[in-house]
């Protein structure tokens, strides 16, 4: 039809005897007509479907809880996987040296944004492509780490949520003393030097409250934590606070391990820490940290740039303690404690 109403235009134009008039109506016509017929065309060309690129740094069983959480986060905010958004899933199965081969997969692909956690996998994205968006679920200290120049902006393409909060050095030694009344000197576990301020500092006023005395315990690599325990145990220590940052959270098998062989009732920035056989932590809900992962991949999506999302702290917080760990070094955890605790592993 639309040939015809063409041929027709055409025919009226080279007719000598069709007044201007009657031309320039055609002429309006056609320009309606093609007006239509982009926008019909327009109209039948397919949504481009954004596609998320998802790398765990574990396997897809043992992290399925975080992962469930951020579809959560997705479907909250009315993303909906295999209608309006695609997920490309990488995992390394515990097999860290796999990760640069697992991103550029992801490069290959042309995802639109790379969701990960953990600072290594982070490192990985970021040494992989500066153009990418990179959201982190969760990580320690991401300026110390590098992976940000400031917490307030970034810079460069990735961006998300730590897992630290500069008061929480506080409330872990209140409940180490609520589990252990009879505790007077603390090892204080930390890496030195430290990326900014002295945690020490911070933490000795609220032990000068507690009636504990604190015993800085500082390690600058892998190879110092058997001297540091050793160290701690001579020096009289009867319990271990252990402060985040890329060095313990890496080793924490490690520090756990040694905690244990030297009977030292700990407590922990992290759940990570607990589930590797440690004996308490109190720290970030990582779930919730995922599941707010999703409105930074909304922000994206719709423009934003990660240089410009600010890196955020955790909002809500769990108090997690391991039976297993407590029997294992001898201690008894009160039931006042363990009625406080948001999880216990028994």
């Amino acid at each position: 039809m639309h040939i015809t109403l063409l041929k027709r235009f055409l025919n009226s134009c080279s007719d000598n005897r069709k007044s201007k008039i009657e031309n320039l109506k055609w002429m309006g016509f056609l320009a309606v007509l093609l007006t239509w017929c982009v926008g019909m065309a327009q109209a039948q060309q397919p949504k481009k479907v954004p596609r998320i690129g998802l790398l765990v740094p574990s396997s897809a069983s043992s992290d399925s809880p975080r992962r469930d959480a951020f579809l959560q986060g997705l479907r909250d905010l009315g993303y909906v996987e295999g209608k309006n958004i695609a997920i490309e899933y990488r995992y390394t199965e515990g097999e860290l040296n796999r990760l640069p081969d697992l991103v550029a997969e992801l490069v290959r692909l042309n995802v639109d944004v790379i969701v990960t956690a953990a600072i290594s996998s982070v490192r990985a994205a970021k040494k992989a492509t500066a153009t990418i968006p990179i959201v982190f679920a969760s990580v320690g200290d991401a300026v110390d780490s590098g992976l940000v120049s400031s917490l307030a902006r970034p810079g460069g393409n990735a961006t998300g949520l730590t897992f630290l909060a500069p008061e929480l050095d506080g409330k872990r030694l209140e409940l180490l003393k609520e589990a252990f009344p009879k505790v007077t000197r603390v090892a204080f576990l930390w890496r030195v030097p430290a990326a900014r301020g002295d945690p020490l500092k911070e933490a000795e006023a609220v032990a000068k409250t507690l009636g504990l005395r604190l015993q800085s315990v500082g390690v600058k690599g892998p190879d110092d934590f058997e001297s540091a325990f050793k160290a701690a145990k001579s020096g009289g220590a009867e319990a271990l606070i252990v402060i985040s940052n890329p060095l313990s959270n890496t080793y924490r098998a490690r520090i756990v391990d040694l905690a244990a062989k030297n009977r030292l009732p700990g407590i922990y920035p992290s759940t990570d820490f607990v589930e590797d056989g440690g004996l308490m932590s109190y720290g970030a809900d990582i779930l919730d940290n995922w599941r707010r992962a999703a409105t930074y991949v909304d922000k994206i999506l719709k423009g934003a740039k990660p240089a410009d999302l600010p890196v955020e702290q955790p909002k809500k917080f769990e108090f997690v303690i391991n039976l297993k760990a407590a029997k294992q070094i001898g201690v008894t955890i009160s039931p006042n404690v363990l009625a406080r605790a948001d999880r216990v592993i028994k």
